[in-house]
């Protein structure tokens, strides 16, 4: 994933683009506003702050979102509910206080992306959510239902959004903080044991424990042993 952060703190810039690089992204930033349209080409995810030094930054998301629908977060020391509540009504899909856990900003940036479903032509795609098959294992958002050898498995609502997440990732890792985020809504202090807990279930249930994979110090990943 491609990330296109309009920063103009270098100690803000320099902290985030290596924590964003060891979590898979690569990034180009940009510390001004003007001309960000230039830049949008292979753009997956927009991170911009609204305090720049030549342009407001809700200017910028309105100049993004008359040539394209690439997905914009708006991260900024502004918190006042009026802030965000204009910043979302200017167009950003997303809106994140500083200081920021940077588990939430990767969680965040993961679910901007795939609501959006945005092609290299920076026109949003379909939101389609169809089935995900791996080896025997069939996943159906849509449907909510899964099935192993065309039997159903019955999954408790957490157990399928977790399963649901990972299998939307196409063999992708999701990390731990990404996946607590995205099914719990936050975290707490006994999140990652509660998380190990539903993946040890799913496994059982499905009867497939190798489809659901640990990457040790990051997250899970869901793919066929022979990926």
């Amino acid at each position: 994933m491609h990330i296109l952060l309009i920063e103009d703190d270098d100690r803000v810039a320099a902290a985030l683009r290596p924590a964003l690089h060891r979590h898979g992204m690569t990034t180009t930033r940009l510390d001004h506003g003007r001309g960000v349209t230039d830049h949008l080409d292979g753009v997956d995810v927009v991170l911009l702050d609204l305090g720049l030094p030549d342009t407001d930054g809700l200017d910028v998301c309105r100049e993004i979102r008359a040539v394209s629908e690439v997905p914009v977060l708006m991260v900024t020391a502004r918190g006042e509910i009026t802030d965000r509540i204009e910043g979302l009504h200017t167009g950003a899909d997303d809106y994140l206080v500083k200081p920021y856990d940077i588990g939430e900003l990767v969680a965040r940036v993961h679910a901007v992306q795939r609501r959006r479903k945005v092609g290299t032509d920076g026109v949003a795609a379909p939101a389609g959510s169809g089935p995900v098959t791996v080896g025997d294992v069939r996943v159906d958002p849509d449907r909510h239902a899964v099935t192993v050898a065309d039997t159903e498995v019955v999954l408790t609502r957490k157990e399928f959004q977790v399963l649901a997440l990972l299998a939307r990732a196409d063999g992708a890792v999701c990390t731990r903080a990404q996946i607590v985020a995205e099914v719990w809504g936050r975290g707490w202090a006994g999140a990652n044991r509660t998380l190990d807990v539903h993946v040890a279930t799913l496994r059982t249930k499905l009867g497939r424990p190798e489809l659901i994979r640990t990457v040790r110090g990051v997250g899970y990943r869901f793919a066929a042993t022979e990926d």
